[in-house]
């Protein structure tokens, strides 16, 4: 159950230049004015939006992808924000070019939006030291929890991010709960 006035999210935030328009692994421009006829479950058929894809990353520069100790970093400074402004972190999973999070945010989503943008704001400052500049892209993602059922999947799904190389942090790491 949530806290009086938040909600549970399921937060997302990528890595500059990592999540490109035309990309062949489906993608959406903002207010959906292009977006391909697939996503990265279901990819659209190779080939769509080539040319995009071709154009955005000859003006891009090259994508940021973060190494083991930087994900760590980054991870420590998402969780550390969360925890200082009073949001419930579930969970966390910092991945190469990814962030997942199930956190529990402001109702309204343009202010969870923007507690998202204080996290990415807080993990690029301790980067800055072996990565400087601008590390991650623009906006994100906040998808409502709808219920119990839907949280302990979307637990699962981030959790299993560890699996991919991805720095894990969860709620049993702070009271030293196994399993």
């Amino acid at each position: 159950m949530p806290s009086p006035g938040k909600y549970w999210y399921h937060a997302t935030f990528s890595t500059r230049n990592s999540w490109l328009p035309g990309d062949p692994r489906g993608f959406r421009s903002r207010e959906h004015r292009i977006h391909s006829s697939g996503d990265h479950r279901n990819p659209p058929p190779k080939g769509e939006h080539e040319g995009l894809h071709a154009h955005t990353k000859s003006i891009s520069g090259e994508a940021i992808v973060l190494n083991q100790a930087q994900r760590a970093i980054a991870g420590e400074a998402v969780r550390k924000t969360m925890k200082k402004h009073g949001h419930k972190l579930l969970v966390i999973a910092v991945g190469g070019m990814h962030v997942h999070m199930l956190v529990e945010l402001p109702n309204v989503l343009q202010d969870a939006k923007d507690v998202i943008g204080f996290a990415k704001v807080s993990a690029s400052m301790r980067l800055n030291e072996t990565m400087p500049g601008k590390v991650w892209a623009r906006g994100g993602n906040c998808k409502p929890i709808r219920d119990e059922e839907h949280r302990r999947n979307t637990f699962g799904y981030i959790l299993d991010h560890r699996d991919e190389g991805a720095w894990v942090w969860t709620f049993r790491d702070a009271y030293g709960v196994e399993g």
